[in-house]
């Protein structure tokens, strides 16, 4: 059961970062460009639908992971699209792109295929290539397809827990909710799903960024050891996600961005950082949380709101993911550099 779980949580992390970082690194700044050149917005609406894609490549890389046959893994591919909720039916009877779906149904429905498939095995012969697309969509497809409003409604209920905690008392409010976030982001729970669910904004929304950024930069700190440059930037101008299985294997391999998530999401309540519904769940990744800041902070891009974007959003969580990533390291010797190895081969 370990390696199953193991080998799913891998195969979703590629399929998010491929999906997600494309308009990671581009989306903000087409849109400071577009309206300067309007030839550039075709690339960004292709950055934008692509994201919709993150089912279908969390089913085919998870089939990928399980060294499964292409017309199995392709087959798992359609049946975690299927489970995702990515697209909807409109009341005109036309079929739209509708975000990313739930991540978390969705590697659902992808280990429901693998198993499937698995079960099948080789038993159907020269007629696999006829049936096993077909019946992986009408077995594990359809749970997952019949599921999706039940993980719908327990993500609502986890955004439902997460509004109420804003409307506590700033500072201790900004700490809760950027841990829970750095929690959140390693799992296959979609931050941006919880955040635009309850319609996650102000301090909830900045605290929330400076969670993740604590979690995406201590991370990429972390394991630059154990992996390389690009994997290592991969945690924050991607997703911290990647590292969703070392997570699960190993939970005190976040003790110091938990830490620094706290500390961070206090000074979003004391220095008043802000967010949007859509800002919340992303943090650097695009550098979507520091400019929304800038855009909704009275002022705009004065000296001492840029002062505090640079403190709060790089050198903060730098300095202290260095610090406590060395703390419980060499000090208390809970933590090492293998623990965050990726094997993306």
């Amino acid at each position: 059961m370990k390696d199953f779980i193991s080998k799913l949580l891998t195969g979703m992390s590629i399929g998010i970062v491929v999906a997600l970082i494309p308009n990671a690194l581009l989306g903000e700044l087409l849109k400071l460009l577009i309206p300067h050149f309007p030839v550039l917005q075709p690339i960004f609406d292709i950055t934008v639908y692509l994201m919709s894609m993150l089912s279908i490549l969390i089913g085919v890389m998870v089939g990928m992971t399980f060294k499964l046959t292409p017309i199995q893994t392709a087959s798992v591919g359609l049946a975690a699209m299927v489970g995702s909720g990515a697209i909807t039916k409109t009341a005109d009877g036309l079929f739209a792109l509708s975000g990313i779906g739930v991540v978390l149904n969705t590697g659902i429905t992808a280990a429901l295929a693998v198993l499937f498939v698995k079960f099948i095995g080789d038993k159907l012969k020269a007629y696999a290539i006829l049936l096993i697309p077909t019946l992986t969509i009408l077995f594990p497809g359809l749970i997952g397809y019949n599921l999706l409003p039940f993980m719908k409604k327990s993500t609502g209920l986890l955004g439902d827990g997460i509004a109420y905690l804003t409307t506590l008392q700033p500072v201790v409010m900004g700490a809760v909710i950027a841990v829970a976030f750095c929690l959140i982001i390693l799992s296959p729970i979609s931050t941006v799903g919880v955040a635009t669910v309850i319609m996650l904004s102000g301090i909830g929304s900045g605290a929330a960024n400076l969670g993740i950024v604590a979690t995406g930069v201590g991370l990429a700190i972390a394991s630059y050891k154990a992996n390389n440059l690009g994997t290592a930037l991969a945690h924050v101008l991607g997703s911290p996600k990647i590292q969703m299985r070392n997570f699960f294997m190993k939970p005190k391999i976040v003790f110091p961005m938990i830490i620094t998530a706290a500390i961070l999401g206090g000074l979003a309540g004391a220095l008043n950082i802000q967010g949007t519904p859509m800002s919340a769940g992303f943090g650097l990744s695009g550098l979507i949380g520091p400019l929304n800041y800038i855009n909704l902070a009275e002022g705009g891009w004065n000296l001492e709101n840029t002062a505090i974007m640079l403190s709060t959003f790089l050198i903060l969580p730098i300095a202290l993911n260095i610090g406590l990533i060395y703390l419980f390291s060499r000090k208390l010797k809970m933590i090492k550099s293998q623990d965050y190895k990726l094997d993306f081969e």
